[in-house]
C-alpha cells in the first residue's frame, strides 16, 4: 500500500506532518469531528504511532498525493 502524507495546520503557525496509508479515513474522521461527534482527531501513522489532536486547534488538513520514487539514475 502507498504512503500518503497528511499535514495538519494548527492555530499556532505550526504544522504536523504524518505519513499515513489511508488518507480517506483521516478526512472522514475530521469531518465527523467537525459535525460535533468528537473533540479529538486520532491519526495513526505508517509505523503504528497514534497522534491525538484537539479538533479545536486544527486550522486545516492537506492531503498530498504519493510521491513517485525514481529508481536508478535519473537525468
Amino acid at each position: 500500500m502507498e504512503k500518503h502524507t497528511i499535514r495538519v495546520g494548527v492555530k499556532s503557525a505550526r504544522e504536523l506532518e504524518i505519513e499515513v496509508e489511508d488518507p480517506a479515513s483521516v478526512v472522514a474522521a475530521f469531518e465527523k469531528a467537525l459535525k460535533g461527534k468528537g473533540t479529538v482527531l486520532w491519526i495513526t501513522d505508517v509505523q503504528g504511532n497514534r497522534f491525538g489532536i484537539s479538533i479545536d486547534s486544527v486550522a486545516f488538513i492537506e492531503v498530498e498525493k504519493p510521491k513517485n520514487r525514481e529508481v536508478g539514475f535519473a537525468s
